[in-house]
């Protein structure tokens, strides 16, 4: 069976995003020089990435805590006053822009709060283009794709569709921790929140006061409208920069590194694109209590009356800003792999 092998390769994409300067940066601050070399590319590469993904999170949900106006870093006395007159009815904007949360919270909340929640997506990654590859190429062998048999386009979107769907339950407990370490760390957190010392006591105190259905499958419906259309954007995009580049009378085999990374590249903009406001949501109902026990069209509506369709894209620029040389790496990496695993 060549499942193994999407499997394999699916893993080592998933934890591959690094670039040589984050190597170099680690490699400074190990204790010793040696020690550098013992660090997985790819968790090196969640070390730069991170910190942009709290960024996207804290962006998304900002508006979504009921809080004081005078709380907000941009609050003014005028806008104090108008608050106790009631008004003023939208909820306070915190954050400016990605670059005003970015330095906000390392102000307010130190450097290492951008981190919150790390372990919950370096494994997450992993098991879920483990997964991803794995079942893409099960579905498109089920399509009839065999040596000497290439797919058409659409075919291979429609398995990306499928795929997309699989894994996002896989996913969505990774989502769950991940977005709840997050909202911790943001400057307009409720007093009320909980609060976890460790993303193992945010999972235990998660199942142990939702169960596990409720609790590590909250805002299931909004990954899968997440992953369904971005997944068939992801690989549709990918495989047609891969076709538009294949030589006559070549192969897909013939194509060099710099293809696959300027698919890749060009696909994860487009997997964050494709229906960027389902995450917007996702990240709400997973950190909000308010929105715990509603239904995704009801949040969206709710996001989209208060803050309209600047709301539901909240984040997008500096999400897509990053996937596009994270995704690029993935793609990479995973057609190396599966030639050196013999495709």
């Amino acid at each position: 069976m060549d499942g193994w092998r999407d499997f394999v390769a699916g893993t080592v994409g998933g934890a591959s995003p690094v670039s040589t300067y984050t190597c170099i940066l680690l490699s400074k601050i190990c204790w010793t020089s040696q020690s550098s070399y013992h660090i997985s590319p790819g968790f090196s590469g969640k070390l730069l990435d991170y910190p942009f993904d709290t960024v996207k999170v804290l962006l998304q949900t900002q508006n979504s805590i009921k809080s004081p106006i005078t709380s907000s870093p941009l609050a003014s006395e005028k806008d104090a006053m108008m608050n106790k007159s009631k008004i003023k009815q939208r909820p306070p904007v915190v954050y400016r822009g990605a670059i005003h949360c970015l330095t906000h919270t390392i102000r307010t909340r130190g450097f290492f709060s951008l981190y919150s929640g790390l372990p919950s997506p370096l494994l997450g990654s992993m098991a879920e283009n483990a997964v991803l590859f794995l079942s893409y190429g099960q579905v498109k062998r089920l399509l009839g794709e065999r040596p000497g048999h290439e797919l058409s386009l659409f075919q291979l979107c429609m398995a990306g569709g499928v795929a997309g769907g699989i894994v996002s339950f896989v996913l969505n407990p990774f989502e769950v921790i991940k977005v709840q370490m997050q909202v911790l760390n943001s400057a307009a957190l409720d007093g009320s929140r909980a609060r976890y010392n460790s993303v193992l006591d945010c999972v235990i105190q998660t199942v142990r006061n939702e169960g596990i259905v409720k609790g590590l499958y909250r805002g299931q419906t909004s990954l899968l409208l997440r992953e369904i259309p971005g997944n068939i954007c992801w690989y549709g995009v990918y495989e047609g920069v891969c076709m538009s580049h294949i030589p006559e009378g070549g192969s897909k085999r013939d194509l060099g590194m710099s293809v696959h990374l300027l698919g890749g590249a060009a696909a994860g903009v487009a997997y964050w694109t494709a229906f960027y406001p389902a995450d917007t949501v996702g990240s709400q109902i997973r950190s909000n209590p308010t929105y715990s026990s509603r239904g995704f069209v009801n949040v969206f509506l709710e996001i989209y009356r208060r803050e309209g369709v600047v709301g539901l894209y909240r984040g997008w620029g500096i999400t897509a800003a990053r996937a596009a040389p994270s995704h690029a790496l993935i793609f990479a990496m995973y057609e190396y792999t599966l030639g050196f695993l013999g495709d």
